[in-house]
């Protein structure tokens, strides 16, 4: 059924005109060149359950003429097993109108042997007419056997081939099969469903917010199938890239408040409607806008999570509301019960440089810093940034030329550390930029010997750095 299914689906492409743009490498595999004309018709799986003997066994359930029917049935049916389609016609047709509930089949087949009249075909009205009978046969199918919201996404994705420009068909129809179908909808349905609102608005006949609302529904039932049907997830993944695709000219900030401001002021408690407006705006780019934030706090405090109070220290931190900002990163860290949920170096580093260049504290900071460190050994900018807090404090904590220079010989400390730990080439000669810089503010060895200091001795630096440090002369 998966190479049935891929026909239906590459075609649905082809006609939207999207399959070689959007979706170029992974679609190679649904290239349908080289198919048999016979095979391309197989777009669903034969029921294997009907049988004469059920057919014999309720006579009037099959119509006024049960013999005949048996007999058209054997002749359709081995007909079209031999791919004889154009004598499997007659026989078929007998039996749609005369006993139309003998099996399933029937429809699945029948749906087959229209394609086939229409594509050998040349009068266009007779084509047309083919095409009317073809949605007649998925109608009776659902008259007779139900399973509507399936059938109908059979019936659009065909609907779409022979007849491209009727948006409002291929809305109406896909929008009762999503309706119907749920998590089950079917990709192409979902793809045509979305290329159709996008039509549709375009013609003025529905409002902008129809695009945004069919996304949101469309990447919910895309995202259930990756998560729960990873045999199908080719198709989905193909339906989700072509509909983020087809998004994308809308997706302007613009566009997306003036949508989602309305609701958000309607209902600006609703979990799931937060959820939609921050993943919709942060995916466009839109960070920066006020219904960003507002839909990001709510929702932070109706449900929070390390992610979301991480996002909130970002946001907080923009504003330059640090204090507010590095609370929100402390309970990100807090939060966050696993490496997936946030990066905790990184929020570290983030609560480390806000410390020392937003609110001047230093220890503080140091000690973010370090516990970035924890987190990554072989990382050497927590020591780089612990560097350049040393050097910054040398007026403040030193008093004469050896105190200040000592500072210098902490900081310098520091930045071959990071140069020892990493690996990185940007990481080390920023280490060594900062080296070279900054062991000129040593003391001379005069000064040393003066202070009985040469040789290497040993010093301790006070202040609020408090370490001890190795006394050198400048280079």
């Amino acid at each position: 059924m998966k190479t049935n299914f891929t026909l239906i689906f590459t075609a649905v492409l082809f006609f939207l005109g999207v399959a070689g743009s959007c979706a170029s490498t992974k679609q190679g595999t649904l290239t349908a060149s080289g198919v048999s004309q016979e095979a391309a018709f197989e777009m669903e799986e034969e029921y294997l359950d009907d049988s004469f003997s059920a057919l014999l066994q309720d006579l009037p359930k099959y119509g006024n003429d049960s013999v005949k029917c048996v007999t058209n049935w054997s002749l359709y049916a081995e007909y079209y097993k031999q791919r004889n389609y154009p004598m499997a016609v007659d026989p078929w047709r007998w039996m749609f109108f005369n006993c139309p509930l003998a099996t399933q089949n029937l429809y699945i087949h029948g749906a087959n042997l229209i394609k086939f009249l229409y594509q050998n075909e040349t009068d266009p009205i007779r084509r047309e007419a083919y095409v009317d009978t073809l949605m007649m046969v998925y109608d009776q199918r659902i008259q007779y056997f139900n399973r509507e919201g399936y059938v109908l996404g059979r019936k659009v994705a065909d609907l779409y081939v022979f007849r491209p420009n009727n948006a409002q068909e291929h809305y109406d129809i896909s929008e009762r099969s999503i309706e119907l179908e749920g998590n089950s909808s079917q990709a192409d349905v979902l793809l045509i469903n979305f290329q159709a609102v996008i039509r549709l608005v375009e013609a003025g006949l529905v409002d902008a917010e129809k695009i945004v609302i069919n996304y949101d529904r469309a990447m919910d039932y895309v995202d259930f199938n990756l998560l729960n049907n990873p045999e199908d997830s080719i198709y989905y993944n193909l339906a989700k890239n072509n509909i983020e695709a087809l998004f994308e000219p809308y997706a302007s900030c613009e566009n997306l408040v003036k949508i989602y401001t309305p609701r958000f002021e309607a209902t600006p408690e609703d979990p799931e409607l937060l959820d939609k407006i921050t993943y919709m705006l942060n995916r466009s780019g839109c960070t920066s806008e006020e219904l960003f934030y507002k839909a990001t706090r709510n929702y932070h405090r109706l449900r929070p999570t390390a992610q979301t109070a991480f996002l909130m220290g970002r946001l907080e931190n923009n504003q330059e509301n640090y204090g507010e900002a590095l609370k929100y990163y402390e309970e990100a860290i807090a939060l966050s019960q696993n490496d997936g949920d946030v990066d905790k170096f990184t929020t570290y580093m983030l609560m480390a440089d806000l410390s020392y260049r937003n609110l001047n504290r230093m220890s503080q900071a140091r000690s973010y810093a370090l516990k970035a460190a924890e987190e990554k050994a072989d990382d050497g900018r927590p020591y780089l940034l612990i560097g350049e807090m040393y050097a910054a404090s040398a007026r403040s904590c030193g008093t004469d030329e050896v105190s200040t220079g000592a500072v210098y010989w902490t900081a310098v400390d520091k930045f071959i550390r990071a140069r020892n730990v990493d690996s990185n080439p940007e990481v080390v000669s920023k280490a060594n930029q900062l080296i070279s810089t900054f062991s000129q503010y040593f003391p001379n060895n005069e000064t040393l010997f003066f202070h009985g200091l040469d040789g290497g001795k040993p010093y301790r630096v006070e202040c609020w750095i408090g370490e001890t440090t190795t006394a050198r002369p400048r280079p």
